[in-house]
């Protein structure tokens, strides 16, 4: 008996509800017939752990954004060696400059955990960039986002306090971030100790403008402006 092939993340897309529409911050800086025309537009799908949103080398069709969930965006070294970039989670919005040049992908963008992942079509990207100031901005913002975090990451690699090079590295998770309420998710495959250690680490992270507090398995705090709910570990 043949075995049925599961459908891919592209095949599995859809139209996306008036709640997912809710959760997309750009959206809210359109004007209403700049929204009129690019809400139909919008889809999403629903990658599970392990699944890949986009690959290296392949033509961009789509600019993504995350609604639920946590993506990882990584790159595979020419020794076979995986190098993470940074995380993804809810309200972050990736790959605007492999967009804006139509380029292909230079990264995998996977799954952590199962996700809801919004996407508009690069041309519909083009068309927003022609005329909505309100987007314009907002791509602006983004871009500064990862200037900052290229300087950060430079930062890092001269640091030689470990603690510190933990933290900063955690923080850099919410570069994408938009200042909604996040959550950050802790499931058994990472072991509650160590959980406990990062939160740790997150706490002595305040010069990056961390503030977090620990205990009992519970991990809550501040980045910035940014607040995050508090989240206890799946038993």
């Amino acid at each position: 008996m043949a075995m049925t092939q599961e459908p891919s993340v592209y095949q599995r897309r859809r139209k996306a509800s008036a709640q997912e529409l809710a959760q997309i911050p750009w959206l809210t800086l359109l004007t209403a017939q700049e929204r009129e025309f690019v809400a139909p537009q919008i889809v999403v799908s629903d990658p599970k752990t392990g699944d890949y949103v986009c690959r290296m080398g392949r033509p961009v069709t789509f600019w993504f954004g995350v609604i639920e969930g946590l993506l990882k965006m990584s790159t595979d070294s020419a020794s076979g060696r995986t190098i993470t970039f940074t995380g993804v989670p809810p309200g972050g919005w990736f790959g605007e400059g492999t967009a804006l040049k139509r380029e292909p992908y230079r990264y995998n963008i996977m799954a952590l955990r199962h996700s809801v992942v919004a996407g508009i079509p690069v041309d519909t990207f083009h068309w927003l960039l022609d005329n909505s100031i309100g987007f314009n901005r907002f791509v602006m913002n983004q871009f500064n986002e990862r200037v900052a975090q290229f300087i950060q990451a430079r930062e890092i690699d001269r640091s030689n306090d470990p603690d510190m090079r933990v933290a900063r590295n955690l923080a850099a998770l919410f570069i994408f971030v938009n200042p909604h309420s996040l959550q950050i998710q802790h499931t058994q495959s990472v072991p509650s100790p160590r959980f406990a250690i990062a939160c740790r680490f997150l706490k002595q992270g305040l010069s990056a403008g961390i503030v977090f507090v620990a205990h009992c398995g519970k991990c809550s705090g501040v980045i910035g402006k940014r607040r995050l709910t508090p989240y206890t570990h799946t038993k």
